[in-house]
């Protein structure tokens, strides 16, 4: 499998983790959206990351159309979000939401760029999407008592929070800090320990303008 994108991207990050974690094996190619589109282009008309090409020369586009095929490539006892029942849905849901923080801070970091020039308003409704969905997320997290999520063990809502949680705080330093999200704070960190996500990280302070 050849993984397509940037691991300041947290899509292609949340991907990368969760092929880190299952223990598959994967190329990586570090192409930029920007920089490389033609590249991608080849493979996904959309010119979009993460794209994942599967060994049969199958590309698969989305984060969670990706994710949900990688999951097939596993045991059922291994995967990161059950197969099926109340226990999967819940995970998306938290999956979901994580997901929906990490597309307006990217979009928001967007506008930054000079061939970006959204409005003032448009800017601040990105901001409040943000804080107020971290805010949701710091409340519910903050009634459980377990390592991650939903138990002992890592899920994909712990990885799409961690990845969101990151590229906000690098891309859009003091938005939010630990001081006013402490659970998911301490959540990310702990996330950021283990190994898989060591092994997917680039600062997005340092590779913003080679985008």
């Amino acid at each position: 499998m050849i993984l397509i994108g940037q691991y300041d991207s947290p899509f292609v990050r949340r991907v990368a983790i969760a092929l880190h974690h299952y223990g598959l094996a994967f190329e990586h190619r570090p192409w930029s959206v920007w920089g490389n589109a033609a590249q991608i282009a080849q493979y996904n008309p959309l010119r979009r990351v993460p794209t994942l090409l599967l060994d049969d020369g199958c590309a698969l586009v989305e984060t969670f159309a990706i994710l949900d095929s990688i999951d097939e490539l596993v045991p059922a006892e291994r995967t990161l979000v059950p197969r099926s029942g109340t226990a999967r849905r819940d995970i998306l849901r938290i999956a979901a939401l994580a997901g929906g923080v990490a597309d307006k801070a990217v979009t928001l970091l967007y506008s930054a760029l000079d061939l970006m020039q959204p409005s003032p308003m448009w800017s601040e409704r990105c901001r409040t999407q943000i804080v107020e969905s971290l805010a949701f997320l710091e409340a519910e997290h903050g009634a459980r008592k377990s390592s991650y999520w939903f138990g002992e063990t890592l899920s994909h809502a712990d990885i799409a929070l961690a990845c969101s949680y990151r590229f906000t705080s690098e891309a859009h330093p003091g938005l939010i800090t630990p001081d006013r999200l402490p659970n998911l704070s301490e959540h990310a960190d702990r996330c950021e320990a283990l190994p898989e996500f060591k092994a997917a990280h680039l600062p997005i302070t340092n590779n913003l303008k080679k985008a």
